[in-house]
């Protein structure tokens, strides 16, 4: 068999594996405080929406905006030992667990002028098999190229940090589509996000927080409590006591 066959059989299988484990969501409790998922309040955010459970994170996938809506990880610090060396793979697929008019396409990407940014870190991965999942296009949202490699950047790595500083924490990324006008990419039509957001819990230090940060090369991080981001975004976020919602903490500032 010629190599170029072979290698493209290869690739099929791995797709094909990839999708069974993104495929089934029912059980995927393990990446949210108390096993409570992140909740939509906003019912227009409900329409055509998919889960799926990966290895290490779990998706809210919208066939609205052809990305995720909400990622849900459960970081610890011996988990991002684990994953101390792994290699990126940059190996981004099409979500085939999704129904083909809801996914989008590495086509929409290409000359977009936006990156392929991830929603859950390809940085926080444990093991090889999360790794290559962090590059299905379900995890993937428009991101300003800037933004996604500076601003973002070291939002994601403070996370880490706080992470290995508590032994773990719960994190909730996605992005936000705020006024009347949204840019789409591609054939697909993949809306651009106008924000992109984290919630943070960390259980050891009853600390909980928002991040905002506008999806522009100029943006700067706005933090919130969660009681005001569950106000801006239509989510609500019941795995995190009630007692820390309003409180206002500095953040990933001083992490």
């Amino acid at each position: 068999m010629p190599a170029a066959i072979r290698m493209k059989a290869f690739l099929a299988s791995v797709l094909l594996v990839l999708a069974a484990s993104a495929a089934h969501a029912a059980d995927c409790t393990q990446f949210s405080p108390a096993g409570k998922a992140p909740a939509l309040t906003n019912p227009k955010l409900a329409v055509r929406t998919q889960a799926l459970c990966y290895s290490e994170f779990e998706i809210l996938h919208s066939g609205v905006t052809h990305g995720p809506l909400w990622v849900a990880e459960h970081l610890t610090r011996a988990g991002l030992a684990d994953g101390r060396g792994l290699t990126r793979t940059n190996r981004f697929y099409e979500e085939v667990a999704l129904p083909p008019a809801d996914r989008s396409r590495l086509s929409d990407y290409r000359r977009s002028g936006y990156d392929r940014g991830h929603m859950s870190p390809a940085g926080d991965r444990s093991t090889k098999q999360g790794m290559a999942e962090s590059f299905s296009l379900a995890n993937i949202v428009p991101q300003d190229r800037d933004n996604n490699r500076h601003q973002w950047a070291k939002i994601e790595q403070g996370v880490r940090k706080l992470a290995k500083s508590s032994g773990e924490v719960y994190v909730v990324t996605g992005p936000l589509f705020v006024g009347q006008r949204i840019g789409t990419i591609g054939a697909s039509r993949v809306l651009v996000p106008t924000q992109l957001y984290k919630v943070v819990y960390v259980p050891s230090r009853r600390m909980a927080f928002a991040v905002v940060l506008d999806n522009t090369d100029s943006a700067v991080a706005q933090y919130q409590s969660v009681r005001e981001f569950e106000a801006l975004s239509g989510l609500a976020f019941p795995g995190i006591p009630d007692a820390l919602k309003a409180q206002r903490s500095g953040g990933l500032n001083g992490v």
